[in-house]
């Protein structure tokens, strides 16, 4: 059993209600279980294969879901970057191994299923890109329409091939995600569409089983710190309040501490974690070259402050050449090929060791969110082409100049 609660009012809605926000006073919904009732242990979890539907006692779908077995993604050991930094146990849960390459899988699974429980009839989202390929997968396999709205050329072509190719209708406006996220709310009310962008409160619920299979893969143990990327701020606002559940169930006893990092073109949580303030102020015209953290007014922004401050974390933010670098040494010391935006949870432990706020002794799990093919524009720009030689033994040895 769970309800539909206000984060800010506390005002509590049915499970079947199609809503976004609170209609008391605007703020954000979250789902809340009815957790005393909850039967299931951890040794029951652990007889299931490890996946998002591992934990279905902590999601909202009621009958069989729209599933393409995703999760149960790799959580690598980075020794390599680790030993560089100083730090033993620093791991890396790569998002980019889920079916469409991102962790916007999690919550689609969730959030689709939902749509059909609740009788909807088609399904829409704005992205910056990777939240388009996801609902475009998972509406395929559903059977039911979907529509996308994305920033005119502002969402790398990978991310763009797979929403043409799985059938959505792609909208391209000429205004940022911001502004595309306005206008398919305004769409979704007025020809009653279900949303399925993060401020719908049931998609985060498959998001936060990041979390749980972190933990499960550290054999139990709690890291002492989660690193995640910050665009829209709901996948770190899922992973905390997953975490939370788990404390209440009695199956962890602390709380990692939820470490958000941006990019340096688009950082309006970080300002406001830095400057202490009450809410996240949005930037007009954000800009980074990982386009799936380029958003400037973040729709979770009050439930990742919590998340942050409550576990006692931070946030910060790294250039465009530091999620480079990044991304470039987990391709070539750790065989790990990540899109931009995902390096910069890694890219952001190495600022914070180098700046005294990490420990060296901490155990830390970045969440590394989408897969390297995702934009391969941005790859091919930063490396250099093939080396070209004539069809003879002769020539290749020259070209490798052996």
């Amino acid at each position: 059993m769970f309800d539909l609660v206000c984060i800010g009012c506390g005002a509590t809605y049915q499970s079947d209600a199609v809503i976004y926000t609170c209609k008391k006073c605007g703020h954000l919904l979250e789902v809340r279980y009815d957790l005393a009732n909850i039967n299931i242990t951890r040794k029951d979890w652990q007889k299931r294969p490890i996946s998002v539907w591992r934990y279905r006692e902590l999601l909202p779908v009621a009958g069989e879901p729209v599933t393409l077995q995703e999760g149960g993604t790799p959580l690598y050991h980075l020794k390599r970057i680790g030993d560089e930094l100083g730090i033993k146990e620093l791991y890396a849960k790569h998002e980019g191994m889920n079916p469409s390459g991102s962790f916007k899988d999690r919550g689609m699974t969730v959030g689709v299923s939902m749509a059909l429980q609740l009788g909807m009839k088609s399904v829409a989202c704005a992205s910056t890109g990777n939240t388009s390929a996801s609902l475009a997968v998972y509406g395929a396999k559903a059977g039911i329409p979907v529509i996308v709205l994305l920033p005119s050329g502002k969402v790398a072509l990978g991310k763009v091939a797979q929403a043409l190719m799985h059938g959505a209708k792609v909208i391209s406006i000429n205004g940022n995600f911001d502004r595309a996220l306005e206008m398919v709310r305004d769409l979704c009310e007025t020809k009653g569409i279900y949303l399925l962008n993060s401020v719908n409160p049931y998609r985060l619920e498959g998001q936060k089983t990041i979390g749980f299979e972190a933990i499960d893969q550290l054999n139990g143990e709690v890291p002492d710190r989660m690193v995640l990327p910050v665009g829209n701020a709901g996948n770190i606002s899922a992973v905390y309040k997953g975490l939370i559940e788990l404390s209440e169930l009695g199956f962890i006893d602390k709380m990692p501490m939820m470490t958000g990092i941006q990019a340096e073109g688009s950082q309006p949580v970080v300002r406001a974690i830095k400057e202490n303030l009450p809410e996240v102020i949005p930037e007009g015209s954000p800009e980074t070259v990982a386009t799936a953290i380029r958003i400037g007014a973040p729709v979770n922004a009050e439930k990742v402050l919590h998340a942050i401050r409550m576990s006692k974390g931070t946030a910060d933010y790294v250039t465009d050449a530091e999620i480079l670098a990044m991304q470039r040494d987990l391709a070539q010391k750790e065989g790990i090929g990540v899109e931009p935006a995902s390096a910069a949870s890694v890219a952001g432990v190495k600022k914070l060791v180098e700046a005294g706020v990490i420990d060296h002794d901490e155990r830390i799990v970045c969440v590394v969110t989408g897969h390297l093919l995702k934009d391969p524009e941005t790859v091919i720009k930063q490396c250099a082409p093939p080396i070209e030689c004539g069809a003879t033994l002769e020539s290749l040895l020259s070209a490798l100049q052996l």
